[in-house]
């Protein structure tokens, strides 16, 4: 599940051991940077660097011709493949993309995203451009959601925004190449995350509606690999004379399950839903069907009996590759579609806690680096979030240093109780409660954010302790 620590210097070697510069001072420089980064999670620029020369070394390390995102995530990347290849069973590879978006006096210095509307006091409203990056990234959990690593991500914005409706009147989107779109970075993210891992039959990709796309399910034949994607579009099947909703439409209930859905406040609210599933000859779009084959796949239908409060039903059409044959296949493909919006936890670490939107870089290649750096941070905060919820009992060297573990006995008083083993859950408690976490009998595990706090003022009170100590040893 992880590695033992020493100090906050281990890891930070360990995540970037595989990055590579022409320069080996942009090495160091970069270890420096994501250690002042992880120790001030949250802080602009200059105040995680703490003065004008660590701060002023920082902003030409970030401009460097020879720095990009793909050489600070190398070494993250061969991280995560020894973390996966150190684990067992099945891989479970989220992909989801993000929006950045920053306020520019000269927003073609990073680029577009897209249209916003903005209202006049006295006229109609008026369509302005949003200023952004986008990432589109995948990141490896294990199926008790364990997030392992970054696999694969990618940066991009937009010279010219064209909205899709706009797009559908002068073409037909489904004749276009895929080598032409912008949805391209489903498969080629898969591709490197499967050449990443090297056991592509082990992985899982998994995908929202947007990840519906036909050259993908080729693409995984042809790679030997695995996905569950939410589809949303009604393709042709069998003979090509009725779709897959007709098939499906004749399909019984095979079992009841409840599944956990996120609710967008970080809270989880319980659904019941009924299966159904079959596996259907499923055809290309008529304009593709002479460059792809039929593909026989599963589908699986999980719809909400009752209609909920406060929230729409579930109603999840899943389409897989692996095989579905009884109703607790079917679950456990449904419990590994749920697993998807733990990569939205992630993109919000890296803009809430990180606040990568707050940063006041002018360009977009220094943004990217930027953001690339705070990627491994927000890996890490999650990382310990959920070691803390998998493995309670595991020891706390584990994720803490031996020094940290020292100043948490210290600065975080305990109640009285009898001597017991230490273990990952109790330091993990007092990172929480230095964040603001009450640890209350009935209260659920800390979550991200009151780590990230806590993790931060623990850094403040390690760079006290170790003054004192250097006064004392003198």
């Amino acid at each position: 599940m992880g590695f033992e620590t020493t100090d906050l210097s281990t890891w930070v070697d360990r995540e970037l051991a595989g990055s590579r510069f022409p320069d080996a001072r942009l090495g160091k420089r970069l270890r420096s940077l994501l250690h002042r980064l992880s120790a001030s999670v949250g802080d602009p620029l200059p105040l995680a660097c703490g003065d004008w020369a660590s701060t002023k070394a920082a902003y030409r390390f970030l401009s460097n011709a020879d720095v990009s995102e793909d050489k600070i995530l190398a070494g993250h990347f061969a991280v995560t493949a020894e973390r996966i290849r150190a684990t067992e069973g099945p891989i479970l590879v989220l992909q989801d993309t993000t929006e950045f978006v920053f306020k520019r006096a000269r927003p073609e210095a990073i680029g577009s995203i897209g249209l916003a509307s903005m209202a006049r006091p006295n006229g109609p409203r008026s369509l302005h451009t949003v200023c952004g990056l986008l990432m589109h990234s995948s990141l490896a959990v294990t199926p008790e959601g364990l997030p392992l690593g970054l696999t694969a991500a990618k940066f991009w914005s937009r010279s010219k925004f064209k909205g899709t409706t706009a797009l559908k009147r002068h073409i037909n989107p489904t004749r276009v190449p895929i080598e032409a779109k912008e949805s391209v970075r489903w498969l080629t993210n898969m591709s490197q995350s499967n050449a990443l891992i090297g056991d592509p039959a082990r992985c899982v990709h998994i995908g929202d509606r947007e990840n519906d796309i036909y050259e993908f399910f080729c693409r995984a034949a042809t790679e030997g690999t695995n996905f569950v994607v939410r589809t949303c579009v009604d393709r042709l099947a069998g003979d090509g004379f009725h779709t897959i909703n007709a098939e499906m439409a004749e399909v019984g209930v095979a079992g009841v399950h409840r599944v956990r859905v996120p609710l967008g406040t970080g809270e989880t609210d319980n659904a019941t839903v009924e299966i159904r599933f079959k596996a259907i000859d499923v055809l290309p779009p008529i304009g593709k069907q002479k460059r792809y084959p039929s593909l026989r796949l599963t589908v699986i239908h999980a719809r909400e009996r009752a209609v909920p409060d406060g929230r729409p039903p579930v109603d999840w059409r899943l389409i897989t590759n692996l095989a579905v044959e009884t109703t607790a296949d079917a679950v456990e493909k449904l419990d590994w579609y749920a697993m998807r919006w733990k990569i939205e936890v992630f993109h919000k670490i890296l803009k809430s806690g990180c606040r990568a939107e707050d940063a006041k870089l002018r360009t977009a290649d220094r943004l990217v680096n930027l953001i690339a750096i705070f990627c491994v941070v927000s890996w890490r905060i999650f990382w310990m979030t959920m070691m803390n919820r998998i493995a309670p009992e595991a020891p706390p060297t584990l994720v803490f240093t031996k020094e940290e573990c020292t100043v948490l006995n210290e600065a975080v008083p305990r109640p009285l109780e009898k001597p017991s083993t230490p273990t990952l859950a109790k330091y993990s408690d007092s990172v929480a409660r230095l964040g603001g976490y009450l640890a209350r009998r009935h209260d659920p595990p800390p979550g991200n954010i009151v780590m990230w706090r806590g993790w931060r003022r623990l850094t403040d009170i390690l760079i006290g302790y170790r003054l004192a100590s250097a006064l004392v040893g003198n």
